[in-house]
């Protein structure tokens, strides 16, 4: 059984083949289609064979992956936030979204700093990365908010556009 964690408001619990619908409109928001990419998920069958083929891996081998974040107050499925061993970003790369209705409300910013805790405490992880578009600049700001520093630029494997990377290193204190 792979670890759950909560916040003031939020269950953080790995993304399984049940958050296939959340997957599938997550990902076929505007945003995410500008800033992420378009992962060609045109169905709820499609998100539900993409966890398992780019999500549920990585969580079995490194206890770890994408999480879905769960309102607790009333159990809904809001967004996702996770650690991620991206190809292309050498270490471990933390990225969240959510859906539209939830931005601006201050959950990718507690998911975030929640997964980094965990990163650092628990998953023995020594630095964390993140990437984001030159154009996201909310993303920028959560990303400075939570104490990451933009190192530079970076491309993904068959990835035109160059990207920017922020890392934040653990502390020992």
């Amino acid at each position: 059984m792979h670890r759950e964690f909560e916040t003031e408001r939020l269950l953080i619990r790995p993304t399984l083949e049940q958050d296939a619908e959340l997957i599938y409109l997550l990902m076929n928001t505007p945003k995410f289609i500008k800033y992420v990419g378009d992962r060609k998920i045109y169905s709820i069958e499609d998100a539900e064979k993409y966890i398992q083929a780019k999500m549920l891996p990585q969580l079995h081998s490194l206890g770890y992956s994408s999480y879905s974040l769960i309102i607790k107050a009333n159990g809904e499925k809001i967004g996702t936030c996770g650690l991620y061993n991206r190809e292309g970003v050498d270490g471990i790369d933390i990225g969240f979204g959510l859906l539209p209705q939830y931005e601006g409300l201050g959950y990718a910013y507690e998911s975030s700093q929640r997964l980094i805790k965990v990163a650092f405490e628990e998953f023995e992880i020594e630095e964390i990365k993140a990437i984001t578009s030159k154009e996201n600049i909310s993303s920028q700001r959560l990303l400075e908010k939570l104490g990451l520093e933009k190192i530079g630029t970076t491309k993904l494997p068959n990835e035109d556009d160059e990207i920017l990377l922020y890392t934040k290193k653990k502390t020992n204190s």
